[in-house]
């Protein structure tokens, strides 16, 4: 028979790591954090609204406004919230405390121009100034190249 004797205090070559090993964990996290990152502007646009298109330049600024949307079956949204169109001022002043924050208006091109004025009204009797109509930028038409 063979023992082993080892000196008291001294590690052996076969003893248990006791140490957690966090590689994969972090190699985890990673790829999910890569996945978020992925995935986030993605879900920017939650209500789907079919945009009219028109020939204005793009509006730059570093304030986050608040979206109103209004599909075609006629339903607001505030964000991804649906309210009704009676409550839509109070709900913007319970939102939003200054009068002079931008909100913007993504209404679908198929609806009745009463329906969008109805909505800008009501805005507008919460007191909000700043209303922009979002609309999409036309495609270009590729051009045929010009005969000299």
């Amino acid at each position: 028979m063979f023992f082993i004797c080892k000196k008291r205090g001294s590690r052996s070559r076969h003893a248990l790591m006791s140490e957690m090993n966090v590689t994969p964990m972090i190699d985890v996290m990673l790829v999910l954090l890569v996945i978020f990152m992925v995935t986030a502007p993605l879900l920017t646009v939650g209500v789907k609204v079919d945009l009219p298109t028109a020939n204005a330049p793009n509006i730059t600024n570093n304030n986050t406004p608040i979206v109103v949307h209004l599909t075609k079956e006629g339903k607001v949204f505030i964000g991804e919230v649906e309210v009704v169109l009676e409550t839509l001022p109070d709900k913007l002043r319970a939102i939003v405390k200054e009068s002079d924050a931008k909100i913007f208006v993504r209404g679908d091109k198929t609806l009745p121009y009463g329906f969008i004025m109805d909505v800008m009204g009501c805005i507008s009797s919460a007191g909000f100034k700043k209303v922009v109509l979002v609309t999409e930028l036309p495609k270009r038409e590729r051009s045929a190249p010009r005969s000299r």
